[in-house]
């Protein structure tokens, strides 16, 4: 019998210490409903350490990324306040195994969300969206993982930084999208690559989210996934994600 607790508090651990962790499904057979179930428990242990749940983040939602991952499916995971990154602010190498960047469009959320619903029922519960990027580790070796490995890893997520927040009355299904280092475009991109519009990654959101035993709040926020594939990141980089229309976000990497 799969032990839930025990797997959660070694990804749990392994997150805190930035230490790399053989696979999860290595010996054995892990399903992605265990899998959720381990993600469960280990956001659940950094609840109880005082961390706030503050939305979900979307995975594999560009064709692109999943062929690069090597994974076939949608996933999601859980994003908490410990995990925000202060647009402009510096980020701490050290906290990492394998960070990766990635150029995402970010909802804010002004009612909740549950259920199978529509593109356009899912617009009406948004506040505004904005420019935004997902920091992503996974802690397991040699950044190599099944699909159940990585949802049980929270999905990979470990921060994320959202830039100017707009109205969401603006026509966000095809934006251009560029992911710099140092002022040097490294990924371009369009927002129509997250699922053919974003929006149905929130559509998503919510399926999921309620398939897992809980609701989108109001208040929380909403990462659509990548729009290119992931840019790992190095020590000194200054990184910024420019949104045709939304604007642009940014942080640096501390040396």
């Amino acid at each position: 019998m799969t032990d839930i607790q025990k797997l959660a508090g070694t990804v749990d651990n392994a997150a805190r210490e930035a230490r790399a962790i053989a696979q999860l499904s290595t010996g054995t057979t892990l399903t992605l409903a265990q899998a959720y179930a381990i993600q469960k428990a280990s956001i659940g242990l950094r609840l109880a350490r005082g961390e706030r749940r503050v939305g979900v983040k979307m995975g594999f939602t560009n064709r692109a990324k999943a062929v690069q991952m090597g994974v076939h499916d949608i996933v999601c995971g859980r994003l908490t306040d410990s995990m925000v990154i202060e647009d402009g602010g510096t980020v701490d190498f050290a906290r990492y195994v394998h960070p990766r960047i990635e150029p995402e469009v970010a909802f804010l959320l002004k009612a909740p969300l549950e259920g199978s619903v529509t593109p356009a029922q899912a617009l009406a519960a948004v506040e505004a969206i904005a420019p935004a990027m997902e920091l992503i580790d996974s802690r397991y070796e040699n950044f190599k993982f099944s699909l159940e490995d990585v949802v049980a890893d929270n999905a990979s997520s470990s921060g994320f930084v959202v830039g100017p927040w707009h109205r969401p009355d603006v026509d966000f299904s095809n934006l251009g999208i560029v992911l710099s280092f140092d002022g040097r475009p490294v990924q371009i991109g369009s927002s129509a690559a997250i699922l053919g519009h974003p929006l149905r990654s929130l559509v998503a959101a919510a399926r999921m989210s309620t398939a897992g035993g809980e609701r989108l709040e109001a208040g929380w926020i909403v990462m659509a996934g990548s729009a290119t594939t992931a840019e790992p990141l190095q020590r000194g980089l200054f990184v910024q994600t420019e949104i045709q229309t939304l604007g642009r976000v940014a942080f640096t990497v501390g040396t």
